[in-house]
């Protein structure tokens, strides 16, 4: 296999699921009690997760794969100052645990399996096709800025060089969508919306299809 073709499978793996931070607001406002089947139903509710396949096996197995990698995802992003229990029947949130016996496992085989978007069974354009609705859906839920923002606006936003990479970026994002996500308590919307536009602009490459 070619470097080339590693490259682009590497890229294709380290693509951001935008399901994260819906189910951040849900496990925010009630933070135990839930299951993969229980925040699938949530995010059916919130119109954000539609029926992904009309046979009801792999709607369902599409629907899990999908809520575990977004899980797992959130579990990179948050620690080490919170955790997140992913386990499909007892998900929850905690808060700050200051590395009292948590630590990501990165030889879990679930979390192998999950995090390896090529076990979604489809193509790769398909999986940012179907991401980047998620992604318009969530951001027409939190509630869309009016005008364009360039990419150079944008990354003056995100306090990042012309010449930033996807994954500078996609940290960044994380760490300030974390920092002013309304339901913190220093949190604030108007500005969450900004930087909602502002990766929008900038999440291109994650999310354009080849």
């Amino acid at each position: 296999m070619s470097s080339s073709t590693n490259l682009a499978e590497q890229q294709f793996t380290d693509i951001e699921n935008p399901l994260l931070w819906p189910i951040l607001d849900i496990l925010r406002k009630q933070n135990i009690g839930w299951k993969v089947h229980t925040l699938a139903s949530r995010l059916s509710e919130l119109n954000i997760l539609p029926t992904l396949d009309i046979s009801p096996d792999k709607d369902l197995f599409k629907r899990n794969f999908l809520i575990m990698n977004a899980l797992y995802q959130l579990q990179d992003t948050l620690s080490p100052n919170s955790w997140i229990q992913v386990q499909a029947m007892d998900i929850r949130l905690l808060g700050r645990v200051n590395n009292a016996g948590f630590a990501i496992d990165l030889e879990d085989p679930l979390r192998e399996y999950y995090t390896d978007w090529t076990n979604y069974e489809a193509e790769e354009g398909e999986v940012k096709r179907l991401l980047n609705e998620f992604w318009t859906r969530y951001r027409n839920f939190v509630g869309d800025i009016q005008g364009d923002i360039s990419r150079k606006q944008a990354l003056r936003l995100f306090e990042l060089p012309a010449d930033a990479t996807q994954k500078d970026i996609r940290k960044r994002w994380r760490k300030l969508a974390l920092k002013w996500h309304p339901d913190r308590d220093n949190g604030n919307a108007d500005k969450f919306r900004v930087l909602c536009k502002a990766w929008n602009v900038l999440r291109e490459k994650d999310f354009t299809t080849p």
